[in-house]
């Protein structure tokens, strides 16, 4: 079957944004109100499990004090907090502290040139996916997307499919017409549960996840001096994933 679309996670996927992006971001807001809160690389890490960055906040507040963060009104604070780090992020993101991975802008610019349609399917908020864009792509970045499923657009977050069928509705197209591009176990049982065949590039706080039911599992999707390695099908590969190669996958 013809491949007319190519869905795409965020965070971790087209960029590593988390460790050196996201987490930045967070420590940023809760210094600036004032909360003695400090995420580490490894307890960030640790909260990676949990997707949505309001759901990880309410979580860390639950670990480390349960009582306040049951108590009336603390949803209002988390939001308020999660506010202030999107602010955050967007400024980081501006000063091109970030990039995007090899390969990606590559794929997106084929994608185009071809006549595929493009779309988003991510936890993080709108604002973070279009200063991303922006600042890696070109300002005209997000209206190459078709559709950006982002932030609480649905009730429940990866790894329930709602956001990529979602995406699936407004794009008009079978499952079996699209690619997903995902990074983590939980956005690979987002993307598997509505249906999509899903090429997976863990990253550094994914690597150690389950990805036995991901279509390819690659180290990227590299470039001509440095190309990707992994498992198609089952079977070793290595090279460049640009679309004939995509299209031959999907024919196989």
């Amino acid at each position: 079957m013809d491949v007319r679309a190519l869905i795409f996670d965020v965070d971790g996927t087209l960029a590593d944004t988390e460790r050196d992006g996201h987490r930045v971001a967070f420590n940023r807001a809760f210094a600036e109100a004032g909360i003695d809160w400090h995420w580490d690389v490894e307890r960030y890490g640790e909260l990676l499990a949990i997707t949505g960055g309001k759901e990880r906040m309410l979580q860390h507040w639950r670990d480390v004090d349960r009582a306040a963060a049951d108590a009336p009104g603390a949803a209002e604070r988390v939001a308020a907090l999660q506010r202030a780090k999107t602010a955050h992020y967007v400024r980081l993101i501006g000063t091109g502290a970030l990039h995007l991975r090899p390969g990606v802008a590559r794929l997106l610019h084929q994608a185009r040139a071809a006549g595929l349609r493009l779309a988003i399917a991510t936890t993080t908020t709108p604002d973070n996916v279009t200063a991303l864009l922006r600042a890696t792509l070109g300002d005209d970045a997000p209206g190459w997307f078709s559709c950006i499923g982002a932030g609480d657009v649905v009730p429940r977050k990866k790894p329930d499919p709602g956001i990529y069928r979602w995406v699936l509705d407004r794009l008009g197209l079978a499952p079996g017409r699209c690619l997903a591009f995902e990074d983590s176990g939980n956005g690979l049982r987002a993307a598997c549960g509505a249906g999509l065949r899903t090429v997976v590039t863990p990253c550094g706080y994914t690597a150690g996840d389950d990805f036995t039911a991901a279509w390819a599992c690659l180290d990227g999707l590299g470039e001509s001096d440095a190309p990707a390695s992994g498992r198609v099908a089952g079977a070793a590969w290595r090279g460049v994933v640009d679309l004939d190669t995509l299209r031959g996958w999907a024919r196989a």
